[in-house]
Order: structure tokens, then sequence, then C-alpha cells
């Protein structure tokens, strides 16, 4: 199952392409305040997740009305809204999460907790990415691989989440690796570049972040 979770940041994508991806998500889950970027694109959630703090009373009103679930949460919490929504749509039976809305505006705090979400062990066995219009950033847990796709000259870079990521092998990337270990917090993996419409990534041991940046805008 394909789900769409869309938080409170900044959309960085146009209502249309928040509209095409709703359009190919078999379950649509809205954190909290999130509702009203889903409502602009003319997309109704299947569920709204969180402490209710941000939504519009009278869209939330408009909402319960139309039969969309509500799952409140109290404001004491001790998980995020989007780390609340992701789970809903996991315990759903979500097998790939796609997450709009991860970044930007004044809570950097939430931006750097949202991108940690992808080094979780609760969604180990989910496709979690956290995408924008033009960008998106993916884990890949070894030993595994995973294939990127783009066009020459998108940008790749691969970050471990893990203390080290081990044996770490690309294949259509400018700057190749041949079974060498990244190390967290060194900036070695980042801004390589496809060489085609195609790349793959491999991984012996860890857990590794893997950012593709788009020069090229995706149809959705």
């Amino acid at each position: 199952m394909r789900a769409l979770v869309v938080l409170n940041g900044d959309q960085r994508g146009s209502d249309r392409w928040l509209a095409a991806v709703a359009a190919a998500s078999d379950l649509i889950v809205a954190a909290d305040g999130a509702a009203a970027k889903l409502d602009r694109a003319g997309v109704r959630p299947h569920l709204v997740v969180g402490d209710l703090d941000s939504i519009a009373a009278d869209l939330r009103a408009s909402l319960e009305t139309a039969g969309v679930a509500i799952e409140r949460h109290p404001t004491g919490k001790d998980r995020t809204d989007a780390e609340l929504a992701i789970a809903a749509a996991v315990w759903r039976g979500a097998d790939v999460v796609r997450v709009v809305g991860a970044f930007g505006g004044d809570r950097i705090d939430h931006a750097v907790a949202n991108l940690l979400l992808l080094a979780l062990a609760d969604f180990a066995a989910v496709d979690l990415r956290l995408d924008t219009e033009h960008a998106t950033i993916r884990r890949v847990a070894g030993p595994g691989a995973l294939a990127i796709d783009g066009v020459a000259g998108d940008y790749v870079t691969l970050e471990p989440l893990s203390e080290v990521a081990c044996g770490v092998r690309s294949d259509g990337l400018r700057y190749p690796l041949r079974g060498e270990d990244l190390v967290r917090g060194s900036s070695r993996g980042v801004s390589n570049e496809l060489i085609g419409p195609d790349a793959k990534v491999e991984l012996r041991d860890g857990l590794l972040l893997v950012a593709i940046q788009r020069r090229s805008v995706p149809s959705g």
C-alpha cells in the first residue's frame, strides 16, 4: 500500500504536484494543520493525526462532516505529529510512505527530527521517503541496495545514519565508491552526480541516507 503523509512544514512544491502525489496514493494522512495544504490542493485526506493545535476549527469540522477520521493525541505527547502520522500509515498497512512538508519554516528542530525518522527502527520495514517536488531523501540498510533514477547531472548525496556505513558501492555516479566505508559526520559523500538515467548504491552493513536533488522537475 502506498501512503502519502503531509506535514506542516514548507511543502517545497506546487499544489498541482501535491495533488498528483495524492492521486497516486492509496492512503492520505495529514499531520494536524497540514490538512490545510491538502485542502488548497483540492485533496481530502483519509485521516488527520496530531494534537490538533494547528488545524483551523472550520476545516476540522468540515473534514469530520465529510467522514474523515480524526486521531487526536494529547498536547503533552512524547512523539511529534510527524512520527505519529507516519506510524498511523504503517499501522494501516502502508509499505511505501512518501512524506511531504518535512522541511522548511521556522522550526529547524522539527526538520532535524523529521530527517532522523529515516533511522527509526520502527519504520525499518517500510520504504520511507521524504519528498519535495525537486528532491527525495531515502535510506538503505545493509546488506541491501537502492536503485536511483533521474537524469545526468542530478545530485546524489550519501551520508551514514549509522556510525559507519560499511562497504559502500555505487554504479552510475560520477565519483564511484568501490566497497569503501563512509563515516558519520564526514562530508565525503556530498554532491555526487548521476552520469546517466539510473544508478545503484549498495551497502554491506549499517544505515545510509541517500538524497537525490533533481535538476529537472519530475512529472509526479
